[in-house]
């Protein structure tokens, strides 16, 4: 029996389910989740090993129109993402229509020698004649490898999708140990869980001017102790983070610490600080010592 491995980088506008589905398919939760745009600002491995393939899915940036540098930055983390793959799985909203955004997209992909699933989730909210029409309307625009209907939040019609995707994949060795899960370590997965919570707390331009550093980690007698820094670019930004006597910033914290304790299987005590970085979004130096340019050319 021949075994096959690959990468699949799922790609789509910002806010249409990548990172769900993403975690559906493993199982386990890799990426975080909201419903703010440009929530996955890297690009995020998740590994699902079986007796006979490796998928390697790489989760990225939602495709936008930037406003700032960061957002530069990410479209072109998504597109060397595309660029490295063995296929791409592209994700739409099969409730919206088909938009500019949807266009640019498909546009690049024309340009590109790839297999490409087209992936309609959130087909739970739709009926069977809607579903036909998106199907139909779809398949008029491109001609792609496979069109798989899904739920990613309910985890409807997954197996077939990886059917599909199983038969494009390459012939090959395992990329990683078999009980490897993601490419990214224990620091990197702390930072995403309280940028989560800062990201479901707050509303407006707080969820895209933060960044979060991870200051200092330690582990004594099984308790993890951790201090970590929200960035935000305006100091009016800092004084909505940490609210009215310190309410909000105190429940994020508390938020973030429940979770990591989960994680972690052991008592977590979490420190949170904010600091201004002004306009930090814009500067190509933070952007790289923030860990966000993950393909830069120096």
């Amino acid at each position: 029996m021949s075994y096959k491995s690959g990468f699949i980088a799922i790609i789509g506008r910002p806010n249409v389910g990548k990172s769900t589905l993403m975690n559906a398919l493993l199982k386990e939760k890799i990426a975080i989740m909201s419903d703010k745009p440009n929530t996955t600002r890297n690009n995020i491995a998740g590994i699902l090993t079986q007796d006979d393939a490796q998928f390697v899915f790489v989760d990225t940036p939602g495709i936008h129109k930037p406003q700032q540098q960061l957002g530069r930055v990410l479209n072109k983390n998504a597109y060397m993402a595309m660029e490295d793959c063995d296929c791409i799985a592209w994700i739409v909203d099969a409730n919206q229509s088909f938009g500019k955004g949807d266009a640019f997209i498909l546009d690049r992909l024309d340009s590109m020698q790839k297999e490409i699933i087209l992936i309609l989730n959130k087909i739970d909210l739709l009926s069977k004649e809607e579903l036909m029409n998106v199907l139909v309307s779809w398949n008029q625009k491109a001609s792609f490898h496979a069109i798989i209907p899904i739920s990613a939040k309910k985890q409807d019609n997954l197996q077939e999708l990886l059917n599909v995707i199983k038969d494009i994949l390459p012939e090959g060795t395992p990329l990683y140990p078999e009980e490897m899960k993601s490419d990214h370590g224990e620091d990197f997965q702390i930072t995403e869980i309280i940028r989560e919570k800062i990201l479901f707390n707050t509303k407006e331009e707080i969820p895209h001017s933060v960044a979060v550093l991870l200051e200092n980690k330690d582990n004594r007698d099984n308790h993890l102790y951790l201090e970590a820094v929200i960035v935000v670019d305006r100091n009016s930004q800092k004084g909505i983070l940490i609210g009215k006597q310190g309410s909000m910033i105190k429940k994020i914290r508390l938020s973030a610490q429940k979770e990591l304790k989960d994680k972690f299987k052991c008592p977590v005590t979490l420190d949170l600080y904010v600091r201004v970085e002004k306009n930090w979004r814009n500067k190509d130096l933070k952007i790289k010592e923030f860990g966000l340019d993950e393909f830069n050319d120096d």
